[in-house]
């Protein structure tokens, strides 16, 4: 991290020096290897970890104050900043440029920008920065539709809060025993509680789940949660569990303007940011192949020993047909050795087109197509994340297969070309 980002530090207590972080920052004669924030590439450059001077241990919270009218991390907690370095990055996406300042100042907020643009961070640094832990209460609770979502946001708070041994994380979703969960929440009951809302409504119906101290609710992916009216029950329900001075966030890649009513109702005077609102798609590298339903084995093989790939992801419209053709890749591709790079192609649905984040990946293929250009969006949001190279590949194999597409290019403006006979690899794999 260095002066670009963060201005300087400044200590109330006029007894204590004021510190900069730039000026210990600059006395290393190098830098951390580093990527942006926003994933640009950048000259690496090796060096030490940086530590924070020792005037600076243990330093109270209130000596950090986050001022919106300089650089974008000025003022913010110190040991926010120490993950955030840890973690690589650098530089603020255009999202969360827009969304943090208003974020951690407390506000209520609506958020829409396109897959790969680091929402996760925005309600995860904001929170944190936040938060006051209190023994025995849950301060903030996040909600989200799948499992594999609310184990990735987990994940997430417990990196950036690396340095902030205080605050305690947990996720609660179903498939797990309940009675695990409730002696949990019973014997180290977390600060942030991320989880699906069925498992949260059942602990808090029980009243396992205590959330009268609850000051962050935030919903992630919420078009997905408010759409379904099922879950939306879910979500009012356990909305009228938490008091109603609380701060509400939302996020999505895709908010329809039917949806952002009921999205306000759960809030009080929001901030809307609407990044790249229904135009230009994360990729530039959309193709679509025509064939019949029967040439999609062949020709997925095709492509597999043609295209040169970190990780793929294979996107199919139903669970039987991602056994069937989990059968004919040899083996079972579990979603946990694949996060971590052991495994190289996923076949998977839906269920991991929304949120999931996994930075190998560099092609989607969409075995079956899409159902609504919503869901076309996610899915090649998968590939190319944070503004790297990405192909996605569609088999186009029924003439309601072309009508989707269809409506993927007049709704982004986007024009999907035919795939070629020969790809230049450099379009889509890093150099």
């Amino acid at each position: 991290m260095c002066a670009q980002v963060i201005s300087y530090f400044s200590n109330p207590n006029p007894t204590q020096p004021c510190y900069r972080f730039e000026e210990w920052a600059k006395q290393r004669t190098t830098m951390l290897t580093r990527k942006s924030f926003s994933t640009t590439k950048k000259k690496t450059r090796k060096s030490p970890t940086l530590l924070p001077p020792k005037s600076t241990a243990n330093p109270p919270r209130s000596q950090f104050k986050f001022s919106i009218l300089s650089s974008l991390y000025n003022y913010i907690y110190v040991y926010l900043l120490r993950a955030i370095v840890d973690s690589g990055f650098e530089h603020p996406s255009e999202v969360q440029h827009e969304c943090i300042p208003q974020a951690i100042l407390g506000m209520d907020v609506i958020c829409q920008a396109k897959s790969g643009m680091g929402k996760t961070a925005v309600f995860v640094l904001s929170t944190l920065q936040q938060i006051e832990p209190v023994a025995g209460q849950v301060a903030a609770l996040v909600l989200c539709h799948t499992r594999e979502l609310a184990y990735q946001i987990c994940h997430e708070f417990e990196r950036f809060s690396t340095y902030l041994p205080d605050i305690k994380v947990a996720v609660f979703y179903g498939g797990v025993s309940i009675k695990i969960h409730k002696d949990l929440l019973k014997n180290e009951c977390p600060h942030i509680v991320v989880g699906t809302p069925g498992r949260i409504l059942a602990l808090a119906r029980e009243k396992d789940l205590s959330l009268r101290n609850v000051r962050h609710f935030i919903l992630d992916e919420c078009d997905k949660m408010l759409e379904s009216l099922d879950m939306r029950r879910d979500v009012q329900e356990i909305f009228k569990m938490t008091p109603h001075d609380k701060q509400v966030m939302m996020f999505s890649a895709t908010l329809s303007k039917e949806i952002r009513p009921v999205c306000k109702k759960f809030m009080q005077d929001p901030m809307e940011i609407y990044v790249d609102d229904e135009v230009k798609l994360t990729l530039h590298g959309l193709h679509y192949i025509k064939l019949s339903e029967l040439e999609k084995n062949c020709k997925l093989n095709d492509l597999l020993d043609a295209l040169d790939f970190n990780q793929v992801v294979i996107f199919v419209k139903s669970v039987s047909i991602a056994v069937e053709l989990n059968k004919l890749l040899v083996e079972l591709t579990r979603y946990k050795g694949f996060k971590e790079g052991h495994k190289r192609i996923l076949v998977a649905t839906d269920l991991v087109g929304r949120g999931i984040d996994i930075e190998r990946v560099n092609i989607v293929i969409n075995y079956d197509m899409p159902d609504s250009a919503d869901t076309y969006l996610h899915r090649v949001g998968r590939a190319g994340r944070f503004g790297t190279k990405g192909l996605a590949i569609t088999f186009v194999s029924s003439a309601s297969d072309s009508d989707v597409l269809n409506q993927v290019q007049e709704r982004f403006e986007v024009d999907i070309k035919e795939l070629p006979e020969q790809i230049d690899t450099s379009t889509y794999m890093p150099s």
